[in-house]
Parts: structure tokens; C-alpha cells; sequence
């Protein structure tokens, strides 16, 4: 069996489809998202079967002459020929060829099958189906004709010129066919019936409705089924469309982008999303508000005061500023280098947000998502909206967690605090030997011992001098290092703060912006994988 090549681009929408439809799930009709995957399956199955057939269906209402039609088609009895009621119960095959049809017939579930004793060589390779009445009473004939209608190659409507107008063929089957306009014929039948100049005009009006429809450039047959009239013109356009053996894969490509318009329309008109920069900024600032680092920023400056203070302080005073609490160990916000020397595990002690900063919060969250979703169809819209609030739960965790383990890189210990402390015992030491040293003599002086010799500075005794010059060089050197600390906690804190809103702006990425981006981004690739499905030839 000679299998024919695909034609070219369908493997490539078929895929494009089946993306589009996997994207959409949850954000569009369940219903249109389930057809569109059930077309891009149901393409799968017909290419994996013979594509060497033309499946051709005889489609038409009660009384249109297209069980004769078909039977004079085949030149054969098969169909039972009814005027005023359906008498097609169940969809008939005749095969011009019938080797290699049977999986074909399976799928299409039609257990009546004729092989034709004396085939024409034109037509080999065409199965021709006679459908139930489209207008039927009867529920189940007319759910067989939409169930073929929607997987046949190649579809023949046989109209009659009493209903060729009538609008149940041309609202519910015609028209939403318009993109199978290469695999619809369309045949008048019954045109003996008509003066021939009535026959003309029948047929102009039916391709003035068929244009309406957007079937325009569809071939119309005007035939006689019972006089033969037309017939040797449709058997010849049936033997090209068989010869082509193109009508399956061009029936597949209109399937496929009538799948992608029901995506399209229901999803909206295509639009694109403003761009959220500047309320990155916003969000940024009330995530941080709403989080306590401004609190943070003060406590770094407080707290490097303080630790300098006990690091550097003069000895005799500075155990009393160990009463007080270290203000970012207040808040559980520490580090290894800071005044306790541990690390703090766990939540911080930052107090609750406000419920101001908690509306600033929402209102700023809320922003992202409106901007984000601006422009962007009303079926699309929700789900961006509700990308932006995805982690809101989990969000005051993200932003405690990112403020203590910032604060920790923001309390280390600058190395002069040492150098600075071991002076300070040194001027101590100085001042406690130059103490002694006066009691010593004050000692002597009380027991009436003789006194030794006492070195002088300026006629200054020396005892005094280093007592009064240790304690007058400790004092200073505190001070000194005071004004030290309040210029390094005012750099600290500006570091703290520019790491803290860093830290913040990463919590807002990546709970924030970067679910509405991926949605975004799921919404570019939707709309780029409809363009695919529709327009690759």
C-alpha cells in the first residue's frame, strides 16, 4: 500500500495545538479546551490509519434524494429509498477499494460495509457513506450524522430545491463549517424538478447563502439522481478529490484551526499586558513598611552603638551598658557578632503589621496584578489577578525570614572595636597603677614611715599624673569612639537598609512578580501557539 506524505506543516500544528489546549486548561472553558484536545487526538488516529481512502459522506435531510443519489452512485440497490420519511437508519459504506479500510471503517464504527463488484478505476480509493436524515424524528439518527460529520474526509451535502434554504442545515452544520470549505461539496439534487430556468437561479441563490455562510469558492452540482442529470460531473469532481488523496490531511488542517479559533474566541480578544515596572517599586516599598524595616533600620544603628559602647567604653562604667538590651537581640534579629556572641534561630520579635501597612500591603499586591492584567483578555485576567495573591499566605514568613538573615551580615564587629578595647584596659591599667601607687604614699604618710623619693612631672607626683591622666585618656578615648560608633550605626544603617530592601524586593520577585510573570509568560505562549495552529500551511 502506497502511504502518502503528510502535508506539509500539519505535525507542526497539530503540536501547536496541543500546547495551546495544555495551556488554556483552567483558564478557559473546560469544554473548549476538552474539544481542542479531542480533535489533536482524534488527527492522531485518522493519520495513523490509511490515508491512501477518501471517506466521503452523503450528508442531507428527509426527502433530498440522497439515498438515491447513492445508490445510483455505486450503481447498486443498497440504500433503501424513502420521499416523506427517514429511512436510513444506521451510516452505510461502499468501497470502490476496499483493501486496507477495514481499521479506517472500525474507527469510523460502521459495521455495514459493500465492496462494489465492478468498481470505476477513477474512484479507487473513495469509501462513500450514506448518512441517517440530518432532520430525522428520530434522537439517534440525528447524533450518528453529527458524529460523522465531525470525522469524515470528505462531506457532501445533498439539498433539494424546496429546502436548500432551510436554516437547520445552514445554522447547524454549514456555517460553523466554514473552515472546511475544501472538504465540503455541495450538491442540489432534484433539479428535474425545476424549469431549467428555475434551475439557474436555485443554483445562484445557493451560493449567495453558501457565500453568507463563508463556504464562498465551495464547488455547487446541480444533479438529478432518478434522470442522471449532473452526475457525470460530480463523479468526475469525487474522482479528483479521490486521485489527490489529499482531503484527509486537509480535513485534519481545518479541523485543527477551528480548534484554535474556539480556543481564540473564547478566550477573548488577543491583547497585550502593561508592563508592571515602577509598581515593583511600590510593592517593594510596602512589603518592607508592612514588615518592620524601618524598626530593623533604627535597630542596627542603635544596636552597633551599643555594642561599640560595651566594646569600647571606659572599664570602670562600661559593664553598667550591659544591663541594657541589645536592640536587635530585642527584636531576635543577631548574629554571631553580636553582643551575646549567638545566633539567633527561629521568627523574629518584629511586631505584627498595622492594619494600615497591612491595606498598603494588599492595595500594592493588588496594583501588580490590575497592571499586569491590563489589556489582557477577560478570560485571561483572573488567573494573572490571581498569580499576584498565589503566595499571600506564605509571605510574612518569606519577609521575616529575609530580614534576619540580612540583619545578620549588617552586626559584625569592625576590628578596631578590639585594638580600641585593649587600649582602654591599658589607660585603666595606667590610672589603677598610679592609684596605688598614691596609696602607697598615703600609707606611709598615715604610719609616719619615711617616704620615698616621688618622681615629679612639672612638680606634678608621677602617682598623680598617671591616675588622673589614665582616667582623663580612658574618658576621652570613650568619647572618641562614641562619636565613632554614632558615624558607623548611621553607615551600618544605611547598608542595613539598602541590603533589607534588596532582601525585600527578592521576597517580592519571587512571591509576587514572578508567578504574574509566569502566567504572563503562559499567555504569550498560549496566543504564539494559536498563531502556530492556525497559520502553518
Amino acid at each position: 500500500m502506497r502511504v502518502l506524505r503528510r502535508g506539509p506543516g500539519l505535525d507542526e500544528r497539530l503540536e501547536a495545538l496541543r500546547e495551546a489546549a495544555g495551556l488554556a486548561e483552567g483558564r478557559l472553558p473546560a469544554d473548549v479546551v476538552a474539544d481542542a484536545h479531542a480533535v489533536a487526538e482524534r488527527a492522531g488516529v485518522r493519520r495513523s490509519l490509511s490515508v491512501t481512502h477518501t471517506v466521503a459522506a452523503l450528508a442531507g435531510a428527509t426527502g433530498s434524494g440522497k439515498s438515491t443519489l447513492f445508490n445510483e452512485l455505486t450503481g447498486t440497490d443498497l440504500a433503501t429509498v424513502g420521499v416523506t420519511r427517514p429511512t436510513t437508519s444506521t451510516a452505510q459504506a461502499a468501497l470502490w477499494d476496499g483493501d486496507g479500510a477495514g481499521p479506517l471503517l472500525d474507527w469510523l464504527e460502521i459495521p455495514r460495509r459493500h465492496a462494489l463488484p465492478d468498481p470505476e478505476p477513477g474512484l479507487t480509493g473513495l469509501v462513500l457513506l450514506d448518512l441517517p436524515d440530518h432532520d430525522s424524528i428520530e434522537l439517534a439518527h440525528r447524533l450518528e450524522v453529527d458524529r460523522l460529520v465531525e470525522v469524515v474526509d470528505l462531506l457532501v451535502w445533498v439539498l433539494d430545491p424546496q429546502k436548500y434554504a432551510d436554516a437547520a442545515v445552514h445554522d447547524r452544520y454549514l456555517r460553523p463549517l466554514a473552515r472546511h470549505r475544501d472538504v465540503t461539496v455541495v450538491v442540489l439534487n432534484q433539479v428535474d424538478r425545476l424549469p431549467p430556468a428555475a434551475v439557474d437561479r436555485c443554483l445562484a441563490d445557493l451560493r449567495r447563502l453558501l457565500d453568507d455562510d463563508g463556504l464562498s469558492g465551495v464547488p455547487v452540482v446541480g444533479v438529478s439522481a432518478r434522470t442522471g442529470a449532473g452526475l457525470p460531473g460530480l463523479r468526475t469532481l469525487l474522482a479528483d478529490r479521490v486521485s489527490a488523496r489529499r482531503s484527509w490531511a486537509e480535513r485534519l488542517s481545518a479541523d485543527v484551526a477551528t480548534a484554535a479559533d474556539a480556543l481564540e474566541a473564547s478566550s477573548g480578544v488577543p491583547g497585550t499586558s502593561s508592563r508592571v515596572s515602577g509598581l515593583d517599586k511600590r510593592l517593594t516599598a510596602a512589603l518592607a513598611e508592612a514588615s518592620g524595616v524601618p524598626l530593623v533600620v533604627d535597630a542596627v544603628g542603635k544596636g552597633h552603638r551599643h555594642r561599640a559602647v560595651v566594646a569600647t567604653g571606659w572599664p570602670v562604667t562600661r559593664w553598667v551598658r550591659r544591663f541594657r538590651p541589645d536592640p536587635l537581640r530585642r527584636l531576635r534579629v543577631g548574629s554571631p557578632g553580636s553582643s551575646t556572641g549567638a545566633e539567633i534561630v527561629g521568627k523574629t520579635s518584629l511586631p505584627a503589621a498595622s492594619a494600615v501597612q497591612k491595606a498598603q500591603m494588599d492595595t500594592a499586591i493588588r496594583d501588580v496584578g490590575e497592571a499586569a492584567a491590563d489589556g489582557l483578555p477577560p478570560s485571561w485576567a483572573p488567573a494573572v489577578r490571581r498569580a499576584a495573591r498565589s503566595r499571600a499566605d506564605d509571605l510574612a514568613d518569606a519577609l521575616d525570614k529575609a530580614i534576619s538573615a540580612t540583619s545578620l551580615t549588617a552586626t559584625r564587629r569592625p576590628r578596631w572595636w578590639r585594638a580600641v578595647g585593649g587600649l582602654q584596659w591599658l589607660v585603666f591599667a595606667t590610672a589603677a597603677a598610679g592609684a596605688l601607687w598614691l596609696t602607697a604614699l598615703f600609707a606611709l604618710g598615715y604610719l609616719r614611715l619615711p617616704e620615698p623619693p616621688t618622681p615629679t612631672v612639672l612638680e606634678i607626683p608621677w602617682p598623680t599624673v598617671l591616675l588622673l591622666g589614665g582616667a582623663l585618656a580612658g574618658v576621652l578615648i570613650a568619647l572618641l569612639s562614641r562619636l565613632a560608633a554614632w558615624l558607623g550605626g548611621r553607615r551600618r544603617a544605611r547598608i542595613a537598609a539598602k541590603a533589607l530592601r534588596a532582601a525585600i524586593a527578592e521576597v517580592a520577585r519571587a512571591d509576587v512578580l514572578d508567578p504574574v510573570a509566569a502566567e504572563l509568560a503562559r499567555y504569550t505562549a498560549f496566543t504564539a501557539a494559536l498563531t502556530r495552529a492556525r497559520d502553518l500551511a
